[in-house]
């Protein structure tokens, strides 16, 4: 018998990874794109290149950070408010409990066993899950999220800075840009793999704003370079 593939699991890590990746590549390639396009020597290209490597990995990992944390303390809210709420007035939250199973479509009699057993199982999780939708998989972790978008952002950052180091100077915009666009097309790729979405879409998506992204940025050093 063939097993189910599911991948909600994955969504908090593989969201933070993506866009930790996707911003390493784009944001640095960017900003290289823009300092190139204004320089005639490497060492401003390598030393903008660090630089903006370094401010986005502390800003994306602080940033995730302090958002995921916000949202890890609306859940902590919630769930303190639902555990008062059943020592206070159990009845009324089984009542409770019992309509949002009939609202999925259990008999009245078959949703109020559901609500008993589960209440009786373990009332706070039953409520947190079917109540507020919170649960192992989609409970928010601060410190995860900052780590993997801190991680994945060196990572990708990290890809246009050795172009900028190795690369031949009188091509540099082009090859920033040809080289991010197979970066950011092969992350696209792995993601919507891991995620189980369409690749091609990803693809797509993720070069058609990258190649906004920096043609803008281009255009902005080759106005200020002149």
């Amino acid at each position: 018998m063939k097993i189910e593939q599911h991948y909600g699991h994955r969504g908090n890590w593989l969201r933070a990874a993506v866009l930790g990746a996707n911003d390493g590549i784009l944001s640095t390639a960017s900003i290289i794109i823009g300092v190139a396009a204004a320089s005639a020597t490497r060492e401003p290209i390598i030393l903008a290149g660090v630089a903006g490597l370094v401010a986005g990995v502390l800003s994306m990992a602080a940033g995730e950070y302090v958002s995921v944390s916000s949202q890890s303390d609306i859940e902590k809210g919630d769930l303190a408010r639902e555990r008062k709420e059943l020592e206070e007035m159990p009845e009324e939250e089984l009542r409770e409990l019992t309509t949002i199973y009939q609202k999925r479509g259990l008999t009245k009699d078959l949703a109020n066993e559901v609500a008993v057993q589960l209440t009786a199982h373990n009332a706070l999780e039953a409520h947190a899950r079917d109540e507020l939708g919170i649960n192992e998989i989609t409970q928010a972790n601060p410190l995860l999220a900052a780590l993997s978008s801190g991680a994945a952002f060196t990572f990708g950052g990290l890809l246009p800075v050795v172009v900028a180091v190795f690369g031949k100077l009188s091509i540099m915009e082009y090859l920033q840009y040809g080289f991010a666009i197979i970066f950011l097309s092969v992350l696209g790729a792995i993601a919507a793999k891991v995620g189980g979405s369409s690749i091609r879409k990803a693809i797509i998506r993720i070069t058609f704003w990258g190649t906004i992204a920096m043609v803008l940025t281009a255009a902005v050093g080759y106005l200020f370079g002149t």
